[in-house]
Order: structure tokens, then sequence, then C-alpha cells
């Protein structure tokens, strides 16, 4: 049985996604905890297979920090990150800690929530299954002539690699990524890329999105230079040695 936690101290918003994440996925079990205190003691005990959490709870504005690093060290568990702290400051924190996606209250809907939650869920069941395969063909394309290419997961083009090492990105970012790549060689528009993003489709977010994925890459390769900038149009992905170039 899939196994969730809810860490939210407002009881109202707690039984709110526990609501919808049961409409979600009926027979999930859900442990709802409401303090820091209850919560490390639980992902101590538990091995969830998602965790939903907010940052503040009661007074201390980042308990829900502390707990991430704690699920880190253990089980490396999923976390959505739902809170009211803004996003502009707070999604790069997050991303910073490898929280997979992060939600600001009052600026989405019940089906955003609903999708952002079932998406990751998805990704952890192919984590699993097919955890062993991938390992062997990571290592096996880091030997080969071809490890300079970036490698994405068949099944959902996610867990990107360059070079043989993961690239660390939001869902976002990465649906933008494999968007890129897909039609590398060609120019991927603006509105082409807001089809892959859930909110947010201006032209101001779709840069962020690409410069969240080049600070992403030149944290393994400092030269790294393949996604383009076709002004007024939008972005392309080129091959390494033109990117170079």
């Amino acid at each position: 049985m899939v196994k969730v936690a809810v860490i939210e101290d407002d009881l109202p918003t707690s039984n709110q996604l526990k609501t919808w994440i049961e409409a979600a996925k009926p027979g999930i079990q859900i442990d709802q905890w409401f303090s820091r205190d209850d919560a490390e003691a639980a992902i101590a005990r538990e091995n969830y297979d998602l965790v939903v959490l907010d940052i503040e709870l009661g007074r201390e504005r980042h308990a829900g920090v502390a707990i991430i690093n704690a699920i880190n060290k253990q089980h490396a568990t999923p976390v959505l990150v739902v809170s009211a702290m803004p996003a502009t400051i707070y999604r790069s924190i997050m991303k910073a800690l490898d929280a997979w996606d992060y939600l600001q209250k009052a600026t989405f809907e019940e089906a955003d929530f609903i999708e952002t939650f079932l998406e990751i869920l998805r990704s952890v069941k192919e984590r699993k299954q097919h955890k062993e395969s991938q390992t062997a063909a990571y290592k096996e394309a880091a030997k080969s002539p071809v490890a300079d290419q970036l490698s994405m997961d068949p099944l959902r083009q996610r867990t990107p690699i360059w070079r043989g090492q993961r690239i660390n990105l939001p869902l976002t970012a990465q649906r933008i990524l494999a968007a890129l790549f897909a039609r590398r060689g060609q120019v991927v528009s603006y509105e082409d890329l807001y089809e892959v993003v859930k909110s947010g489709r201006n032209r101001d977010n779709i840069r962020k999105h690409v410069s969240t994925i080049r600070d992403a890459f030149r944290e393994i390769d400092a030269d790294f230079e393949c996604i383009e900038n076709v002004p007024m149009r939008g972005f392309r992905w080129v091959d390494d040695d033109a990117g170079r170039s």
C-alpha cells in the first residue's frame, strides 16, 4: 500500500489535502502530522512513499527545512512542499534541498495539486521498478564514448544524466528540458513551452526555468552551452560540439 505523510499544522488545510489525496488515489494510507517533533518521529520509524509538507509549523518558521534534512538523511523520500511562503524566494531554496516540487498556497487549484501529486507518485513507482536496470545503464553510459551526450529516462524522460552524473531539476524544468532535447537542433517556441508548464505561462517564467536548467548543468559542466537562446522566438538544444564552438 502507498503511504503518504501530510505535515501541516493547520487542521482545515491538512484535512483538505487529505481529501484531495484520497480522491486522487483511493485506498492510500495517509498519516497526518501537525508538529515538527511528531513529524520527525514518524519519518524516523516509517518509510513513506511521499511527504506533503508545509515549511512553517506553529511558531517555527522553517521547521519544514529541518524535516526535509531529516528525510534526506534517512530515506530520500520525495517531498512536495505546499506553503504560503512566496515561491519566488522559497522555490530555489527547496530545490537546493532536493524537494521535488513547490506549490504556493492560494495560487493553485485542486486540479494542480492532484496533477503534481500523481506525477510524483508515478515517478516513485517507476524509480522503484527500474532502479537496478537504470543504474546499470547509467554506469555503462559513463564508460562509453558518448558519455558527453544527454541521457534521459526512456520511460518518463526524467532523471537526466550528463557526463555520467545526475542533473537535479524540479519537475517543470525537467519537462522543459525534455521538450528541448526531443526537438534538438530545432527552435522550440515560447508557445510550445507553455504547453509543458502548469502555471506561469509567460516568457519571463520560461526564461527563469531555462536559467535553472543551465545552472544545474553548469554545476557539473562549467562550459555547458547546449541550450541556445533564439531572440523573440524561444530556445534550441544544440549538439555539445556546436554549443562549445
